[in-house]
């Protein structure tokens, strides 16, 4: 048996993407998770890589990338068989020095490629990286069928959206204080909503797709889940708090103003003002 399976990240995605699979965020082949890793991360695992590894341009600059590593979902693949054939469905990747491309290290066995949004997640990652110091080292997309609800009956305002998700459950303003971006509908899968989202990842550290589904990042893959799944978790209650008649009380502003004193977070100041 190969080394790199029993590496943390290859089990630790093969966690994160069953328990996406269990949550009921990640129908067939829906989703795809990217987690940047660093060379020492690899360097045990490098007599496991193909010794001629295939090449596949990108239609984007990333070589603010250049040399890096990533394990990626690969496109097509159900995230209920990861747990099943890793190596066929997950992907170590490395972007190639003028960030021009990239070449597949390992996985991905039987053919393919990784995530068909991968424009998105590299694009994201750039973003993170800068933003976070480099802590940041996960891009996790999934169909949250909740915040998907949402984007039918609210506002596609990240004021509007942000505001409500923090006041469902107190933790969410502490759990995500700078809110959650929002993308309109755009195509999947192209450069442009690629650069969307990385626009509003410069913001946010979760990104909702408007009928689509929901970013998020972390340094961790467990942060990423966590993030996602607090602000799921939100929105199944706003969805049941809708299908009552709407709020009766709710937590005010100064109420949110103490709590982010108490925790020591800068909430995003418009989603205040709402």
């Amino acid at each position: 048996m190969q080394q790199i399976l029993s590496s943390w990240f290859v089990q630790g995605m093969i966690k994160a993407t069953y328990d996406m699979w269990l949550k009921g965020w990640d129908e067939r082949n829906g989703g795809n998770v990217s987690l940047r890793l660093l060379d020492s991360d690899v360097a045990s695992f490098t007599n496991d890589f193909y010794t001629n590894p295939r090449h596949e341009s990108l239609t984007q600059d990333v070589s603010k990338l250049a040399n890096q590593y990533f394990i990626v979902t690969g496109s097509g693949k159900f995230f209920r068989n990861v747990i099943l054939d890793p190596a066929d469905t997950l992907a170590v990747v490395k972007i190639d020095e003028q960030g021009k491309g990239y070449y597949i290290m390992w996985g991905l066995i039987n053919g393919g490629l990784p995530t068909s949004e991968l424009a998105a997640h590299l694009q994201s990652h750039i973003v993170r990286m800068e933003n976070s110091q480099g802590k940041d080292r996960v891009i996790m997309h999934c169909h949250a069928t909740n915040l998907i609800a949402l984007t039918y009956v609210l506002e596609l305002e990240s004021t509007v959206i942000t505001r409500l998700l923090w006041e469902m459950s107190t933790e969410c303003l502490v759990v995500f204080p700078d809110g959650v971006g929002v993308v309109p509908w755009m195509v999947p899968g192209k450069d442009e909503i690629g650069y969307a989202t990385a626009k509003q990842m410069a913001a946010h550290t979760l990104v909702l797709w408007a009928f689509h589904g929901v970013f998020g990042t972390g340094p961790t893959l467990d942060e990423a889940f966590g993030l996602i799944d607090t602000a799921e978790k939100s929105a199944e209650i706003l969805v049941k708090v809708l299908s009552m008649g709407g709020k009766r009380q709710t937590i005010s502003t100064e109420q949110f103003k103490h709590l982010a004193e108490r925790f020591g977070v800068n909430p995003m100041a418009d989603a205040l003002k709402v």
